[in-house]
């Protein structure tokens, strides 16, 4: 599974599961509860899941895997980081009406917010996926923060986003099972009613495609490739993250300059003891 073919194969794997998962949430709220709308009673929670699995989850996880698509490699990195940004924003933005709809909900009825701990670590995890969301933008898409600044925070990103992706799954699994407990009473959750088998479905397709997604994105042979030198010394033109392209070439030049200079100053000295010996021989004669 090391070649494009197994590249190829689990990326389409994982956008069938991604796919799939976005239908499950729709299907689950249309048939199985009250479907959608806006008027603060169930079709507006039902916004909250539809939104967080299409943008928090679904495009989320494009957006990681964004960089590992080979027929990309050509590409400025200017563009793969705007497409990446692009992505995330909206991922953000749908996150974040999610969590209005849910909010209104809980109003319009009196029911008590932030309670459960799926509210919570859900609440955490948009305000750290805002923030990484922001993080990026002015470190590493706007031309402004020095290659040193970009190489100490890259490992940290690059981390975090892995973190809070996996944090999401985990925490959409956990609001699956709620409300699943909340609204199967009769017949009850525990005696596998349809809607059940069919939501815990959708967390199992949920599950598989934050795991396709993790292994595509820590495979080191499937890494975006570093642009050549001249690329490289473009502004913002696509250095490699850790160690920035400039710099590097940078300090193989001054290695070489100091090379040279001591070369240099070395021949002067043999030079000048050489004249030296040269003149207290005549000298002597």
């Amino acid at each position: 599974m090391d070649g494009r073919r197994g590249f190829l194969a689990l990326l389409v794997a994982a956008l069938l599961v991604g796919f799939l998962s976005v239908i499950f949430t729709l299907v689950w709220v249309l048939h199985y509860r009250e479907g959608l709308g806006w008027d603060g009673k169930g079709p507006e929670f039902n916004w909250h899941p539809v939104l967080a699995v299409t943008g928090f989850i679904f495009i989320q996880g494009i957006a990681i895997i964004v960089y590992r698509l080979p027929w990309t490699w050509k590409c400025s990195k200017l563009l793969m980081k705007s497409i990446h940004a692009g992505l995330n924003f909206v991922a953000a933005i749908l996150a974040i009406i999610s969590l209005v709809a849910v909010f209104d909900f809980h109003n319009t009825l009196n029911i008590p917010n932030m309670y459960s701990l799926h509210s919570w670590i859900g609440l955490t995890a948009v305000i750290l996926y805002v923030l990484q969301l922001l993080l990026g933008f002015f470190i590493f898409l706007l031309p402004w923060a020095p290659p040193s600044l970009r190489a100490f925070l890259m490992p940290i990103h690059v981390y975090s986003g892995l973190l809070i992706f996996g944090t999401v799954i985990a925490t959409a699994l956990m609001g699956v099972t709620e409300k699943l407990l909340f609204v199967l009473k009769k017949p009850g959750y525990d005696t596998f009613p349809p809607e059940g088998v069919f939501a815990n479905t959708l967390g199992l397709l949920i599950l598989v495609f934050g795991a396709l997604v993790f292994w595509i994105v820590t495979r080191p042979q499937w890494k975006r490739p570093q642009e050549p030198a001249s690329v490289r010394l473009q502004p913002n033109g696509g250095t490699p993250e850790g160690v920035e392209g400039p710099m590097a070439i940078n300090f193989d030049n001054v290695d070489k300059s100091e090379s040279e200079l001591n070369n240099e100053a070395a021949a002067r000295k043999r030079n000048v003891a050489l004249d030296e010996s040269g003149q207290r021989s005549t000298m002597a004669h």
